[in-house]
């Protein structure tokens, strides 16, 4: 969830990978793979994109997966914060549809 927030935070803000790479100090290819899920971002890029786009870090770390421990159910709180999380990403997307429809 958190490498489809990140993606989202890039196009809401219009910029393609490598310029976002650029801005941030990074390869193109390692936007790509944290956007893909392929990596997960570290604490230190987190706070690039915080900075870059003038969020606070818990603002991203919000849709940060939360993995149980031991097999054990996820608590009451951490399953609502992963049902918001899911909500804004849905609705998030919606709006990048509509955008590109728009533009179209």
């Amino acid at each position: 969830m958190l490498s489809e927030a990140l993606r989202l935070l890039r196009v809401y803000h219009d910029l393609k990978q490598k310029d976002l790479a650029t801005k941030l100090g990074l390869s193109n290819s390692h936007i790509s793979e944290i956007e893909k899920g392929l990596k997960t971002p570290s604490l230190d890029v987190i706070e690039k994109y915080a900075s870059l786009f003038k969020i606070p870090v818990s603002s991203i770390m919000f849709f940060s997966e939360q993995i149980s421990v031991s097999g054990e159910p996820l608590s009451i709180d951490k399953r609502a914060k992963n049902a918001i999380a899911t909500k804004i990403i849905s609705l998030l997307k919606t709006v990048e549809m509509r955008t590109e429809t728009h533009d179209a």
